[in-house]
């Protein structure tokens, strides 16, 4: 099974900024890197009118839009907790060819986790006693039982994530 690491945090903590920038360097270190963003809500990931939006709307269970440079699938699934692990398992055999998924999201999946964490009102990080947080990034200095990484510590980050995640044998 393909490595898994759920980037979370409180709402506008930065763990998109976060995830643009580790994949890069995880990129440049020849690692193969897919994401998964968890939505609240339906978002507009395909445009109204467009053919492929007409199949899906038509009813068709996948809808898949290929062109020279790209592959976009939009796939009806079931209805899961949001935030589950049963969601990334129904998502995690699309990435069996990558080195490893990031999420955004997912605090409640079975994972392990990197918060990042930057004080605005909150007393302490969302997952700071969840057994499965591994690392915290954050501009604050925290008493806390796993590795602290500043906000611009992305390559120490990344080592720690190669030696943590990606060192462990295949599952």
């Amino acid at each position: 099974m393909v490595p898994i690491i759920s980037i979370v945090g409180y709402s506008d903590a930065g763990k998109t900024t976060l995830i643009e920038k580790i994949v890069p360097v995880l990129k440049g270190r020849g690692y193969r890197v897919g994401t998964v963003k968890h939505a609240d809500h339906e978002s507009g990931l395909d445009t109204e009118g467009k053919d492929s939006w007409r199949h899906y709307a038509a009813g068709a269970d996948t809808v898949v839009v290929a062109s020279n440079a790209k592959i976009v699938m939009i796939r009806r699934k079931e209805k899961t907790p949001g935030d589950s692990g049963e969601e990334l398992a129904q998502i995690a055999p699309y990435f069996s060819d990558m080195d490893l998924v990031l999420t955004e999201g997912y605090k409640q999946a079975p994972y392990p986790k990197i918060e990042i964490f930057r004080p605005s009102g909150d007393a302490e990080p969302a997952c700071a006693h969840d057994p499965r947080l591994i690392a915290l990034v954050s501009d604050v200095g925290l008493s806390i039982r796993v590795p602290r990484f500043g906000l611009d510590d992305i390559e120490k980050l990344v080592d720690f994530i190669a030696e943590k995640i990606l060192a462990l044998p295949a599952q």
